[in-house]
């Protein structure tokens, strides 16, 4: 027994560097409604189903406190669907800018796929997203073997059920020759929850929440300080592993490997 797959999240792992398209998506939406939602308050939820993520910004006492002195009521379903509707229609808008693989990523997983690896994929977006988002990451260098989203499973993360489909999809037998990647909770506990290896990826995360440029301008010290929060946290969360960066996967694959080997 061996690893024969790999099983990435989409955005803050393998696209959009530090997950901006939906913070920025989710921050306009609410504020049409005339609430202020941070950008940290965003990210908490990060890498669910999108409309289970804006029911638990809902439940945050900042937000429900909010939502009552300017409605005199609290938030009901029905607030949940609509506010679903306008931060579609914001995410929509932009979605394409944001599909550019992240440093390395490209030149990681085509090793990993030459070597014999099966990649696939889930996401906290919809079809209608993954529709817009797959197409324009792979004209840019970046497609796994196969997406996919929550839609027509019975839930999304941190359910298995999307690993689940993607085991179905790419004929994988057992889980534990499938490591799962991404750079939220929701993808480390969703890992978790498939009894698949969950790891974690520090750099370019939701999590880390900062771009690029952010990240380069930190100094070691702070950015070492950083990373190691983001670092606990997926650990917390039950994470078997967690990397700095894709470049350090395929080292890490070698070792699961040898786990495996020896039966641990």
């Amino acid at each position: 027994m061996k690893i024969n797959c790999i099983v990435f999240d989409w955005a803050g792992t393998t696209v959009d560097y530090g997950c901006f398209a939906p913070v920025a998506a989710f921050v306009r939406a609410f504020s049409d409604l005339g609430i202020s939602l941070t950008a940290k308050e965003a990210r908490g939820p990060m890498g669910m189903n999108k409309i289970d993520h804006i029911r638990e910004l809902f439940c945050l006492d900042t937000i429900s406190s909010q939502f009552k002195t300017i409605k005199s009521r609290d938030f009901a379903e029905e607030d949940v669907i609509e506010m679903n509707k306008n931060f579609e229609k914001y995410l929509f808008a932009s979605l394409k800018d944001y599909t550019t693989p992240i440093d390395g990523v490209i030149e990681i997983v085509e090793s990993l796929h030459s070597s014999g690896l099966k990649i696939g994929s889930t996401s906290g977006y919809t079809k209608a997203m993954m529709d817009i988002v797959a197409p324009e990451a792979a004209t840019k260098g970046y497609s796994p073997d196969c997406w996919v989203t929550a839609d027509g499973l019975p839930a999304g993360r941190p359910k298995p059920y999307m690993i689940y489909q993607n085991m179905i999809n790419l004929g994988v037998e057992s889980p534990r020759t499938i490591i799962k990647v991404g750079d939220t909770v929701a993808d480390i506990k969703e890992g978790v929850t498939a009894n698949v290896w969950s790891v974690g990826v520090i750099l370019g995360s939701s999590e880390m929440g900062l771009s690029q440029d952010e990240t380069n301008s930190l100094s070691e010290q702070d950015r070492l300080v950083k990373m190691e929060e983001v670092r606990v946290m997926m650990h917390d969360a039950g994470a078997d592993y967690v990397i700095d960066s894709m470049q350090q996967l395929p080292q890490l694959i070698t070792i699961i490997n040898k786990r495996l080997e020896n039966k641990q």
